[in-house]
């Protein structure tokens, strides 16, 4: 059966189906099973372009191993004041000079619209590592297997999703991703983070509601999903300082929780889980990093290898 994911850009998580996640799914435990004799032909002779204009450490680093998992290489920027860049070099000609030299871009951009653009110019496949507060499509994916591994199913679940959900990047492609689904969604934030409009038209798709306090909504949820709040994104500091350490999540919190419940966070974290959450059963988070690698590595696989 052809690969439906070769050659593609991978920008939006719109752009994907539930098809398309069984295919991801499928793959992550098939590469994950594989000696690693057999993974490193998946990219032999192949390169990976990294693009980085703001810091990364989980997406480019699991970005990396995987595809040195996978045997290939990787060559990029991941400072730009180490780059023509910082002689002025814009992003169109960057892209267009990187395209030349590798196999597939990664490329992450405090701009929205910036991986869409670059998607259109490069010569090769182009995965989104995150577009301003736009959106992080792999880090759905991440999440979706995560709690797919973890729940074994999707339809049917409870998802909370708590923090700051203005700005952040990963609530928004999580959410598109968890429209695809028949899922409930409980949105939980300060009055200050919540939801912005226009991603209302995607997530009216799924059964949701609003809410300011956790402990609203904690005994029904089967999925926790905690982001940071995004400091770097608000425009004004003084809102910023309003809204910090607002909200957390601790021990006692989770005692009021189902016990099959899991806690999940894209990370970095800041101060929104306490540490004492770390030794929990219900801690999710540095395995769902953990994860990243072979997530990564079977989606260039899928990506690189027209039947694979």
């Amino acid at each position: 059966m052809p690969n439906p994911l070769f050659g593609k850009d991978v920008v939006s998580i719109r752009d994907f189906t539930r098809s398309d996640f069984e295919t991801i799914f499928e793959a992550v435990t098939k590469i994950s099973s594989m000696p690693p004799k057999e993974r490193r032909f998946l990219a032999e002779g192949r390169i990976l372009g990294l693009i980085f204009y703001e810091p990364s450490s989980r997406t480019r680093l699991s970005f990396e191993s995987a595809m040195y998992s996978i045997g290939g290489h990787c060559i990029g920027i991941t400072d730009p004041s180490t780059a023509s860049i910082e002689k002025g070099e814009n992003f169109t000609d960057t892209v267009i000079v990187v395209s030349g030299y590798v196999d597939l871009l990664v490329i992450r951009h405090p701009r929205e619209g910036a991986a869409r653009y670059a998607a259109d110019i490069s010569e090769k496949p182009v995965i989104n590592a995150g577009s301003g507060a736009e959106e992080h499509p792999t880090q759905a994916m991440l999440d979706l297997y995560t709690i797919y591994r973890e729940k074994k199913r999707i339809d049917g679940l409870t998802i909370g999703i708590m923090g700051d959900l203005r700005y952040s990047r990963t609530v928004y492609s999580l959410l598109y991703a968890l429209s695809k689904y028949d899922t409930k969604i409980r949105l939980i934030s300060p009055p200050e983070l919540k939801l912005r409009p226009d991603a209302l038209i995607d997530v009216r798709k799924s059964s949701w509601t609003q809410h300011s306090r956790l402990d609203e909504v904690i005994s029904e949820l089967d999925v926790l999903y905690v982001t940071r709040i995004q400091k770097e994104r608000f425009p004004d500091p003084a809102e910023y300082q309003r809204v910090k350490g607002s909200y957390y999540v601790d021990v006692s919190i989770l005692e009021r929780g189902k016990s099959d419940l899991i806690v999940m966070h894209p990370l970095p974290r800041v101060d929104e889980i306490k540490p004492e959450v770390d030794k929990l059963p219900q801690a999710k988070y540095f395995l769902q990093a953990k994860l990243g690698k072979d997530l990564r590595a079977a989606l260039l696989a899928l990506i690189l290898n027209p039947e694979f």
